[in-house]
């Protein structure tokens, strides 16, 4: 790497434009990996920001508290492993089993 990439006190990786570019896949590991973001900085001036997808959708899109609970129950039930098919065939069932209008 032409730089050597620095870190800062909250864990963030500092490196060049240059650096980044020369090393773009270690580094896209290392975010991913290591859940860090990486500051990237043309001529000392910080540019753009890499962060991990889990950690983009989380600023994206926080997720609902009611999801969250829905999603823990589910895990707790052992509904979270169903396959599509198997979540069809059981609204499939459930409608066929409701009256009509």
């Amino acid at each position: 790497m032409a730089t050597t990439p620095t870190t800062a006190k909250n864990s963030t990786i500092v490196v060049s434009a240059l650096g980044a570019r020369a090393n773009f896949g270690k580094l896209l590991c290392r975010v991913n990996d290591e859940q860090r973001s990486l500051v990237i900085e043309k001529r000392g001036t910080p540019k753009a920001v890499l962060i991990s997808i889990r950690r983009y959708v989380k600023l994206a899109a926080p997720e609902p508290e009611v999801l969250r609970a829905l999603g823990e129950e589910a895990e707790q039930s052992g509904t979270s492993s169903l396959s599509s098919r198997q979540i069809d065939k059981i609204i499939k069932a459930a409608r066929s089993k409701k009256p009509k209008r």
